[in-house]
């Protein structure tokens, strides 16, 4: 696995001689645009969040409770299965009537319907901050979105920032009158630092033993890849929800000529001659590392949707809901 290719106005590590991610030198290590998150949720964005929520109804035919179920000894009304008796087992839940069929203690089990854990993990490193929008905002706005559906939908929900490592955290929650602790949740946590997202999924599956639903919001601009951190929460039976967020400079870049590239996340710089055929190369990169990801989810059957902050956010919502997996 080779490392991520760079964040805006960048190019590659691939590349020979050049840095991951970067931003000219001219630029700030963060953008002052990407600081401030006062105008993110107005009254403008909660309508929109009522109707997503509306559409989320009519998709899933009204249906507001989740469906996940889980198989517990004596727990709820509808039979799942048998398991065999063990020491300890409470002899009320054996099944009398195979034992006198097969001669072997059986347990009968049944399904209960569980609450289902969302947790919202959002990259506020510094590659996020790139774009017009910030692609922190973006994240944010979907971040947002999701929570209220999954609050409407009485699961739930926990947000998560993080870059080196985790950034803070607002707890689980239900109900949709949650939402403006996550509005302000997202104004005020920590922002900064380089992605690393194997450290940091390694401390949120240590510090959340309740398994669930986890949402990972970032364009991936890890130097380490990103296949560690993924299968870290799939290998603590997490059940991974992929969001790519990138702007498209950072996929076909405007650039030429002689330049200093400065890193955004580490500030080391490189004087780079930027050529026709090095762009090439560098958009060549770029998709491969995206198409990367993208099998690598999809061999897993893990759910995985690409965008540009310039599609609005409710449309990649809406596109979430359609295509499933994020409430049922």
């Amino acid at each position: 696995m080779s490392p991520a290719p760079a964040a805006a106005v960048a190019l590659p590590a691939s590349v020979p001689g050049l840095g991951c991610p970067v931003v000219t030198a001219a630029a700030p290590s963060r953008d002052n645009r990407a600081k401030d998150r006062s105008r993110l949720f107005d009254e403008r964005f909660l309508k929109t969040l009522e109707h997503l929520h509306m559409v989320a109804r009519k998709v899933f035919s009204g249906n507001l409770r989740a469906e996940r179920r889980t198989r517990k000894v004596g727990s709820g009304i509808e039979f799942a299965d048998h398991r065999t008796y063990a020491r300890g087992d409470d002899f009320r839940y054996i099944d009398w009537n195979l034992y006198g069929r097969l001669d072997r203690l059986l347990l009968r089990l049944f399904e209960e319907e569980e609450d289902l854990h969302i947790y919202i993990l959002v990259d506020v490193s510094d590659s996020m901050s790139i774009g017009t929008p910030p692609k922190l905002h973006y994240a944010m706005q979907v971040g947002a979105a999701l929570s209220y559906v999954g609050l409407a939908n009485l699961d739930r929900v926990a947000i998560i920032p993080f870059s080196d490592r985790l950034l803070g955290r607002l707890p689980p929650s239900r109900g949709k009158n949650r939402i403006f602790r996550v509005f302000d949740f997202l104004r005020t946590c920590e922002l900064g630092g380089q992605t690393q997202l194997a450290e940091c999924m390694k401390a949120f599956v240590a510090q959340n033993k309740r398994r669930g639903l986890a949402v990972l919001i970032s364009d991936f601009y890890d130097p380490d890849g990103f296949e560690q951190g993924l299968n870290t929460l799939r290998y603590n039976r997490f059940e991974p929800f992929v969001l790519q967020v990138y702007d498209q400079r950072e996929a076909s870049p405007d650039l030429h000529g002689d330049l200093t590239l400065v890193d955004c996340e580490t500030g080391d710089a490189r004087e780079v001659t930027v050529s026709k055929s090095l762009l090439e190369a560098y958009r060549r990169e770029h998709d491969r590392y995206c198409a990367e990801l993208e099998q690598f989810c999809t061999a897993r059957a893990t759910p995985f949707f690409r965008t540009h902050t310039g599609i609005p956010f409710d449309e990649l919502v809406l596109k979430i809901f359609r295509a499933g997996g994020f409430l049922r």
